[in-house]
């Protein structure tokens, strides 16, 4: 479903699964500095859209996933994960509650897996799931984030927004100016935030991903895959840890979504998404292994490539008995 606002002034398509929306319209460094001052708005109007209404729709979500849902203000910006028995990442969804139902965007392509799978756990319960992606478009806005909104975890998604899809025309002309895809990438892998099925794989915890905190609660009843989060966060560490590269300038192009990431002879992880950053240069989110010291120049795709760290390595280890 390609977007209308591919057909503004300077508009270039992305590529892959984000093909649908406009890479940049022109100018991606300029369009970035327009969002880091606040001004003008996004097009994601690719990703999934779930609405889940009715009068249990808030207790039920809260049963379900890693979040703390009852009590949900309206307006109020959370993300929420769905995990395996084992603790894996199966789905991530973002969104807000308007009184009336709760409205989740995720991933291209995933909400039909997604709404199918909450529709299979509705039992008794008095709730309707429906994907509405061809009726809503999803957009953001850094003037929706609010003053302080990024460090508070239940404000970590704030500045999306939810548009009437045969509007988003409309909305384009009152909300300018647009700003591509490439710059909203590189500030979101600026803050550290991982893309489900991009930036993580099968194999990915909760804890590993930075996800403790802006999409798990840590106070709150069971739910599918907490055994595995409380266990590592009590008593273990991340096999692996989300990481901020900072790549090697002097190349002219930006690795692949899942290219080996070496220390080394040894292959240490996995790179996921990348962008050219208009203060920090070329940067990317890669999964490594916990073990590899945070200070040691790894190498992708042949450039080199330092670390900032993101997740804590021995993140755990603050509530580990000291033995005497």
């Amino acid at each position: 479903m390609s977007s209308p606002l591919l057909h503004l002034p300077g508009a270039v398509a992305a590529e892959g699964l984000d093909a649908a929306v406009a890479a940049h319209y022109g100018s991606f460094n300029t369009e970035q500095r327009s969002l880091s001052a606040g001004e003008g708005f996004v097009d994601l109007s690719h990703r999934d859209v779930v609405r889940v209404a009715g009068p249990d729709r808030l207790t039920w979500l809260h049963s379900l996933t890693t979040q703390h849902l009852t009590g949900l203000a309206p307006g109020q910006a959370t993300g929420a994960l769905v995990l395996s028995p084992q603790g894996h990442v199966e789905h991530a969804f973002f969104g807000t509650d308007d009184g009336e139902a709760f409205t989740a965007h995720t991933e291209p392509g995933r909400g039909a897996e997604l709404a199918a799978w909450l529709d299979r756990m509705r039992f008794m319960m008095q709730v309707e799931v429906t994907e509405v992606t061809e009726q809503l478009a999803v957009t953001w806005r850094p003037s929706r984030r609010g003053a302080g909104e990024a460090d508070e975890p239940a404000g970590a998604y704030a500045g999306y927004e939810f548009v009437p899809r045969d509007q988003l025309e409309a909305y384009a002309e009152a909300a300018g100016p647009a700003a591509g895809l490439w710059a909203f990438e590189a500030l979101r892998i600026a803050r550290g935030e991982p893309r489900v099925g991009l930036d993580t794989d099968t194999r990915t915890i909760p804890n590993e991903a930075g996800w403790i905190g802006p999409a798990v609660h840590l106070d709150k009843g069971c739910y599918r895959g907490q055994e595995t989060v409380a266990r590592v966060h009590t008593l273990g560490r991340p096999p692996r840890r989300l990481t901020l590269l900072h790549l090697d300038g002097s190349e002219n192009r930006l690795p692949a979504v899942g290219t080996e990431l070496r220390h080394g002879e040894k292959t240490v992880g996995f790179v996921g998404t990348s962008a050219r950053h208009y203060e920090l240069g070329p940067i990317a989110l890669a999964m490594v292994k916990r073990n590899v010291p945070t200070d040691a120049v790894l190498e992708v795709d042949g450039m080199p490539a330092g670390q900032e760290v993101i997740v804590d390595p021995e993140v755990g280890l603050h509530v580990r008995a000291r033995l005497s």
